[in-house]
């Protein structure tokens, strides 16, 4: 099921490509070069696609996944389904109600920092933040265990584990 490996793999890459281009180029350039309200337009108006993007990603992985258990089988589940539902909080649970509080506040360069609906933002964005953090983190340790060479059979035949011999470079 080599090809099932390669879509895993490209998955997992364009889902972390994807997240970390969205992080740490594209939105802080944003920020850097534009005022905050039309920064936070302009991202407002790409998260949509950020999140169906991650999702689609994310859904192939697991199904090639699934279909294809290779090495660190049962880690890699784990975290690929992890992921799904952090981006699923982000996508349908906490942007949402971010972009309603957004639609609330009519600048975020004129209200002050301690207004409630600006706390409130604040805090969904925070806890967005976190949960992107640790969807690109999954998605590094996701890259790191497809990268590590597999067991040749001889030595997993010499360590006594006879399961170890599989040379599926798929984690």
């Amino acid at each position: 099921m080599h090809l099932l490996t390669i879509l895993h793999n490209l998955a997992v890459s364009c889902w972390l490509g994807g997240a970390a281009l969205f992080t740490f180029i594209l939105t802080p350039k944003l920020f850097a070069a534009l005022s905050r309200d039309l920064a936070g337009n302009i991202v407002s108006l790409l998260f949509p696609g950020y999140f169906r993007w991650g999702l689609a990603c994310g859904t192939v992985a697991l199904l090639c996944h699934v279909l294809n258990r290779g090495r660190f089988a049962a880690a890699s589940l784990a975290l690929i389904t992890v992921m799904l539902l952090l981006t699923s909080v982000q996508a349908f649970v906490l942007e949402p109600r971010a972009a309603a509080l957004k639609q609330s506040i009519t600048s975020f360069e004129t209200t002050a920092k301690d207004d409630p609906l600006r706390v409130r933002f604040r805090q969904l964005h925070g806890l967005s933040m976190a949960a992107n953090l640790a969807v690109i983190a999954g998605g590094v340790v996701l890259v790191i265990l497809a990268s590590l060479p597999a067991v040749p059979a001889t030595v997993a035949t010499e360590s006594g584990n006879p399961t170890a011999t599989s040379r599926k470079r798929f984690p």
